[in-house]
């Protein structure tokens, strides 16, 4: 077992990642810019090296700096959370280079599932669905569309509308929609240019876009022995501009059947590609039901929760006995979904005020409790959001015997939060958990398209 790990990361998941730790019997080091000097991953982690200014670019980015914190610490293992690093294959190979553990897969993971284009090719060589576009249905060699005038040849083969995607994309970004040939060139020289200055790729590829999408993803275990576990599934169709919102596990739109035969495919594609660690799977439902891959994140997700609220498994806890070459003790008989979880994302954004950024000091923080209820976070009364990060400020997760009661205490549990000095997401949340088509289970991802606050 590793004796140190350092947590490359900030916010609620590095405080997350030095719980794990600590339960483990592990020292933890906390990173931190000038900005986090006072966060509550540094006051949790046994020791504390600062990396840089606010900046992430010369901070949490900055890998040279990260390695260093972790030599003069003596850390033989790193977790990269979610986020910044956690899916940079060259990060990766730094760190194996260096002789550090990485808590995740191995760079050839990462750098396979993190191209667009490779991991459909590999996931559809494993035997899981793809969305009719630019390769799948045309017998295409490449996938990746060279212009405008080629984007508009197979728009027309599949039929509008269709989503612009980019190559590097992941997280929701990267993405844009058009439905006829007008927007489509216009979306796609946007694209380009945007992909090009997110990602430094302006590859870009095309698929069919389903107006009426359910978002599903299935979390996934690995150990470097060739086991492989498949924790059930997560509904994550609740999003704003492709980021996600509310999460709940298992989906309501799932049948054991369906899920039965989805995680026998998803426990081949795994082993197809020797994967290792935590990962996420990610599809879409189109209105018959019919789940299509579209891409894997191959790190912890910010959404985990839900998944560890219901099976009873430390996602985390296990990232970290895997990479210390631990056999998984968990065979897929012995999952169980017990009850139904709720996550919402509580942000430092006014959704009065098109959710424009809310960063400034909690003058008053007073957290939810009760059965059932659980709270992810790194603020407290007093503490100052930096405007340099993501909005995260909290994940509040509600468990039930079933979705009514899960429902039922998310209600009180929001009724119950108090974050004042800032706005957040909380009035938001409501209204979704009031809304008869979230009530009924019939959520797509354009839900808060008729959501009116």
């Amino acid at each position: 077992m590793f004796n140190k790990v350092l947590i490359a990361n900030r916010g609620e998941i590095a405080v997350r990642i030095i719980r794990a730790c600590k339960e483990l019997g592990i020292k933890t080091v906390a990173v931190y810019s000038t900005a986090d000097r006072d966060s509550l991953h540094v006051q949790y982690a046994d020791e504390a090296v600062c990396i840089g200014p606010p900046p992430s670019s010369e901070s949490y980015l900055n890998i040279p700096n990260i390695i260093a914190a972790a030599e003069i610490t003596d850390a033989d293992a790193i977790h990269p959370g979610y986020g910044f690093l956690a899916e940079n294959p060259s990060f990766a190979e730094v760190c194996e280079e260096c002789r550090i553990t990485f808590i995740g897969p191995t760079s050839k993971n990462i750098a396979l599932m993190g191209d667009k284009v490779r991991a459909k090719e590999a996931m559809a060589k494993a035997g899981l669905k793809l969305l009719p576009g630019s390769r799948s249905g045309f017998r295409r060699r490449r996938m990746v569309v060279r212009d405008e005038e080629e984007a508009v040849k197979i728009a027309r083969q599949i039929g509008y509308p269709v989503a612009v995607k980019a190559v590097a994309g992941g997280g929701g970004r990267g993405i844009r929609i058009a439905h006829n040939d007008v927007t489509l060139v216009n979306v796609f020289r946007t694209a380009q240019a945007e992909a090009q200055a997110a990602f430094g790729n302006p590859n870009l590829y095309i698929e069919k876009w389903i107006e009426n999408a359910r978002h599903i993803e299935f979390q996934v275990l690995a150990d470097k022995h060739g086991n492989v576990v498949v924790l059930g599934e997560r509904e994550c169709s609740i999003q704003r501009k492709h980021q996600k919102l509310l999460e709940e596990a298992p989906s309501p739109a799932l049948s054991p059947k369906k899920r039965e035969r989805m995680i026998e495919a998803i426990i081949k594609a795994m082993r197809s590609i020797k994967y290792v660690n935590a990962g996420t799977l990610e599809f879409l439902m189109d209105e018959d039901g019919e789940l299509y891959f579209i891409e894997m994140n191959t790190r912890i997700q910010v959404e985990h929760p839900v998944t560890e609220m219901v099976t009873g498994v430390d996602i985390v806890k296990e990232q970290i006995l895997i990479a210390a070459g631990e056999r998984l003790d968990l065979r897929q008989e012995d999952v169980e979904l017990r009850g139904h979880a709720i996550e919402c994302r509580i942000n430092a954004e006014d959704p009065y005020s098109d959710f424009s950024p809310s960063p400034g000091r909690i003058a008053l923080f007073h957290p939810p409790g009760g059965p059932g209820i659980r709270l992810d976070t790194h603020i407290y009364t007093g503490y100052e959001i930096p405007p340099y990060y993501d909005s995260l400020v909290a994940k509040l997760i509600a468990h039930g015997r079933d979705r009514s009661e899960a429902i039922a205490r998310m209600r009180r549990a929001l009724d119950e939060m108090r974050i004042e000095g800032i706005k957040t997401t909380v009035p938001l949340h409501k209204k979704i958990l009031e809304d008869e088509r979230f009530l009924q289970g019939r959520t797509f991802t354009n839900f808060l398209d008729s959501l009116q606050l």
